[in-house]
C-alpha cells in the first residue's frame, strides 16, 4: 500500500478532506506533529463501536499521523458533522477482524494485508 501513498497525499487527500467529517465512515481526524506542532487535517476510514472508534491502519502503524496520535494520547474528530474528542489510543496487532463491517474486513484485510487497528475511545 505504500506505493499508492504519493497519490493518496496529493491526489485522493485534498477532494476527501471537502466530505469526510459528514460521509458515513469516513472522520476528519485533526492532530498535532509532535516535533512541528503543526495541525494536520487528514481524511480517514472510520468505523464506531459503542464509545470506541476503530481505525484500519492501511499504511501501518509506523505513519508519521498514528505516531503524532500515540505520543498525544489524543486527537479531535469530526465525524458525521459532529466533534468528537477521542483520548487514549491502543494499537491493536492481528485484530479480531468483527471490529469493522465486512466491506472493509475483506478490502483490508484480504486485498491489502492489513493487521493493525488503532481504536480509540470518545472522551
Amino acid at each position: 500500500m505504500w506505493g499508492l501513498r504519493p497519490l493518496s497525499i496529493s491526489l485522493i487527500n485534498p477532494v476527501t478532506r471537502l466530505f469526510a467529517g459528514w460521509m458515513p465512515g469516513f472522520g476528519l481526524l485533526t492532530y498535532r506533529g509532535r516535533t512541528t506542532g503543526r495541525t494536520y487535517h487528514l481524511p480517514i476510514n472510520v468505523f464506531r463501536r459503542a464509545d470506541r472508534y476503530i481505525f484500519v491502519l492501511t499504511y501501518g502503524s509506523e505513519s508519521q499521523w498514528v505516531k503524532n496520535v500515540l505520543a498525544a494520547g489524543e486527537c479531535q474528530m469530526r465525524v458525521r458533522g459532529r466533534d468528537v474528542r477521542l483520548v487514549e489510543p491502543e494499537l491493536i496487532v492481528n485484530p479480531d477482524w468483527k471490529l469493522v463491517p465486512w466491506p472493509a474486513r475483506f478490502i483490508e484485510r484480504r486485498l491489502a494485508g492489513v493487521d493493525e487497528f488503532l481504536r480509540m475511545h470518545a472522551a
